[in-house]
């Protein structure tokens, strides 16, 4: 379905449909709090939930592309924007359920972890990289950039995405199921742009 296809308010509707949808982690996740369902260890608990939808999020944003080039719909690239700030989002969730909750500010501790735990060591560049991507987010960013600085600083999203992977891998101790879902998603993603780019290149030196 190409995007001449669909109307704004068609467009407008998907928007509010997948903005809703992405809400329902968060919805779930506060009804079982209020409820008192987060289990013996609700912190952890809260971790694993935001970290979960915050790397899925993130494989998320990195599908409209390749739809588009796989079956020519281009309108889930309108959507994009949007999604990537709820990776954003739920990240900062995530991170902010350690740096409050867990560690309460403790600077010196969460240092050390991010020194001694190799799966934080990743995790935290790995959200880092995130912030640069929500702030330029913006339509007066992409102008003030200008495109080509801005789709450079973008790429960002694909070491992030990287490490959120790994961090997950190695924060798992037991079933690697999940883990290694996300890895082969992201893989294939991955796979398709680098396709797209060789055959890019070729047809441009032949």
């Amino acid at each position: 379905m190409p995007t001449k296809n669909l109307s704004n308010k068609t467009m407008g509707r998907i928007k509010l449909a997948a903005f809703m949808l992405a809400l329902i982690p968060l919805f779930k996740l506060c009804f079982s709090a209020y409820l008192d369902k987060l289990g013996a260890n609700p912190i952890e608990k809260i971790s694993h939930i935001t970290g979960y939808w915050t790397l899925t999020f993130l494989l998320i944003t990195l599908t409209p592309t390749p739809l588009r080039r796989l079956s020519g719909w281009a309108w889930p690239v309108r959507l994009r924007r949007m999604l990537g700030l709820f990776a954003f989002f739920y990240g900062c969730l995530h991170f902010l359920t350690y740096l409050v909750l867990d560690q309460f500010f403790d600077w010196d501790s969460i240092v050390k972890d991010i020194v001694k735990r190799p799966y934080i060591t990743v995790g935290f560049p790995a959200f880092v990289m995130m912030i640069p991507l929500a702030v330029t987010s913006t339509d007066n960013m992409i102008r003030r950039l200008g495109g080509k600085y801005w789709r450079m600083l973008h790429t960002l999203i694909y070491p992030s995405a990287i490490g959120g992977v790994v961090h997950y891998w190695w924060l798992v101790k037991k079933d690697l199921t999940n883990p290694i879902i996300f890895a082969a998603l992201l893989g294939v993603l991955l796979a398709i742009r680098v396709v797209y780019r060789l055959r890019t290149i070729t047809l441009f030196l032949s």
